[in-house]
């Protein structure tokens, strides 16, 4: 019995092990669909709102499976709406397939209803591999390249398939001239450094006093050995947001995230260090690492194309994160170095963690979002999955939680998207769904796209083993990060025409389509809300009314400077009192000594 070449496509996708597809119908993946139908919906078609929730989906997936995301859409306008979820996918280094219609190829030139160029369009986005299937023969050898290229570099691949080509008969490539046969599979590789860079590398870090360390995503699978260079270096580490669950936040040389969403003691420690090691990371704020000359510097990523960036490193140590720091830690000395330095990144750290204790406990008009986020940071489930939204919830998941263990958590990194929270929980919980979900997101986001996809949630949830996925909405009718980015870098007023938006009824929304809903409007009810959520069998939506003038202030803003800030918006500022007040009394919790057992729910007022 003959198979179409849709068929196929679905079949080969199970050889690889395939799950899910996210997906949207569409006329131009009809053959597909007619597939699906015949082959009891395996892999299993997960039905988006959108396109581009669909891709974000499959970012989302593959960030926490580890497997490649695959996701799939019709012809013209579906492709097109993949393409913000797939550079998201693209500039994090995350493997998605995508598997996208076209036109019949007799129409192709003919300015066809949604015939659009999609070689054209896709070959930026999917550079390293992007391929139209004309033939049946081509088939299987472009699906093994689009699986194999992804998961080998880390990026998205394409694969259009004309409409009447997925109709057609499929017919496997022959042992004959000009054809090409294909196979399955990927092997598991770590390469390694040569002997003679690995000594270079030694070199360098061994004659440090004050070595600081910063870690990526690349770094995950490299936890205990990342802990162990630490030790001999007596270096503290810094993490880039793409790696904060690399390592544990709660180990006392940790200093947590770099960057403007960062915090003061990775700030100081690259300010003050004498030598850097960057492991799995291409964190791009230059601004952030020491000065130029400052530090001598050793890079470690298994990308060679990614080697080399951001910093003039003295040796760069091509290889994967694991092997590579296991090799090079016996050529490592242990003692000998300023055992101050160690200890004053300790101190800092500790002072850091009081610090965003006190900026949690500030009162705001009605809810501080620092204690939104605060309040949930003991009480994350051992094998949590978390995703932030870009914005000002990105702040605060990357100040507050702690993460630690087997708990993962991830965002928009590069791209920096709005939207991809609520999908991206999506995708972990098709990866695991088993463990809860956590989605932090601004009113903004959630307006954009999250409520959509909560109707995605409520289609799917009953499948999940546990049923938790929580949705944290901070509410404060601002598009808040944009706001602070005016205010800090332009020295201009909230322009409330762009900024301002309605405030929804999230919960309510939630429980008429079948999900638990809670709006929090006072902060001694936040702890509660999340307590009932995680302790809910439903998913759950938590509305957090939250004041907008709480600042995301940089980790290197004196004083001073936001003196000089609010003194820039006094006029016209639709917020300016509030604003000025809160600024100040956030930032000055860093200049207050030390309070370590205070406690951390708000009750009495923090007057300073």
């Amino acid at each position: 019995m003959s198979i179409k070449v849709s068929d196929h496509v679905l079949q080969r996708l199970r050889d690889w092990e395939v799950e899910h597809v996210f997906a949207y119908p569409g006329d131009g993946i009809n053959g597909l669909l007619a597939a699906w139908g015949r082959a009891d919906d395996k892999p299993r078609f997960v039905q988006a709102r959108h396109e581009e929730m669909a891709a974000l989906s499959a970012v989302g997936y593959a960030k926490f499976s580890g497997k490649v995301g695959v996701c799939a859409a019709t012809s013209g306008p579906g492709a097109i709406h993949l393409l913000n979820g797939l550079y998201d996918a693209k500039l994090d280094h995350v493997p998605v397939v995508a598997i996208v219609g076209q036109t019949n190829r007799s129409a192709m030139g003919g300015s066809y209803q949604q015939e659009v160029d999609l070689m054209a369009v896709y070959g930026d986005v999917a550079s390293d591999f992007c391929e139209t299937v004309t033939v049946p023969e081509q088939l299987p050898n472009v699906i093994d390249r689009a699986m194999r290229t992804a998961m080998a570099r880390r990026s998205v691949t394409a694969v259009i398939i004309p409409a009447d080509v997925q109709e057609l008969d499929y017919t496997p490539p022959a042992h004959a001239f000009k054809m090409v046969p294909s196979s399955l599979g990927m092997p598991q590789y770590a390469p390694v450094p040569s002997d003679v860079d690995l000594e270079r590398a030694a070199e360098v870090l061994n004659a440090g006093d004050k070595v600081a360390i910063l870690i990526g995503q690349g770094a995950r699978g490299a936890r205990q050995a990342v802990m162990a260079v630490s030790e001999r270096l007596r270096a503290g580490v810094a993490k880039a947001l793409l790696g904060k669950d690399a390592l544990d936040d709660d180990l006392p040389y940790v200093t947590g995230s770099i960057g403007l969403l960062g915090t003061r003691p990775s700030y100081d420690m690259m300010r003050s260090c004498d030598t850097l090691l960057v492991i799995g990371s291409s964190f791009p704020y230059t601004q952030f690492l020491p000065e130029f000359g400052q530090a001598r510097a050793v890079q470690i990523d298994i990308d060679p194309h990614m080697v080399g960036l951001r910093y003039p490193f003295e040796v760069n140590l091509v290889g994967d994160a694991r092997e590579t720091l296991e090799r090079l830690l016996p050529l490592l000395k242990a003692g000998g170095r300023d055992e101050g330095w160690r200890k004053k990144i300790e101190n800092d750290n500790a002072h850091w963690w009081d610090v965003m204790q006190r900026r949690a406990a500030v009162d705001a008009d009605p809810i501080n979002p620092e204690y939104v986020a605060h309040a949930l940071s003991d009480l994350l489930p051992e094998d949590v999955v978390l995703a932030a939204d870009s914005g000002s919830a990105a702040n605060w998941y990357a100040r507050h939680l702690k993460l630690r263990g087997a708990m993962r958590g991830s965002l928009s990194g590069t791209l920096a998207t709005m939207g991809p929270g609520v999908p991206y929980v999506i995708g972990a919980k098709f990866a695991h769904g088993d463990r809860p979900a956590i989605a932090l997101v601004g009113d903004g986001a959630m307006q954009m796209n999250g409520m959509a996809e909560l109707i995605t949630v409520a289609k799917y949830w009953q499948e999940w083993e546990d049923p938790r996925l929580i949705v944290a909405v901070l509410n404060n009718q601002d598009l808040n990060q944009v706001t602070w980015e005016m205010r800090a870098m332009s020295g201009a007023p909230q322009f409330l025409p762009s900024q301002s938006i309605p405030d929804v009824p999230y919960a309510d929304f939630a429980q008429l389509i079948g999900l638990e809903g809670i709006r929090v409007e006072k902060p001694e009810e936040v702890r509660d809300a999340w307590q009932a959520a995680l302790a809910a069998d439903k998913p759950c939506v938590l509305d957090f009314v939250t004041d907008p003038a709480v600042p995301p202030i940089p980790p290197h803003a004196s004083l001073d400077q936001i003196e000089a800030a609010a003194a820039s918006v006094l006029k016209g500022d639709s917020d300016r009192a509030a604003m000025i007040r809160q600024g100040f009394k956030a930032k000055v919790q860093e200049f207050l000594p030390c309070r370590r057992h205070r406690e951390e729910r708000p009750g009495a007022k923090d007057s300073a």
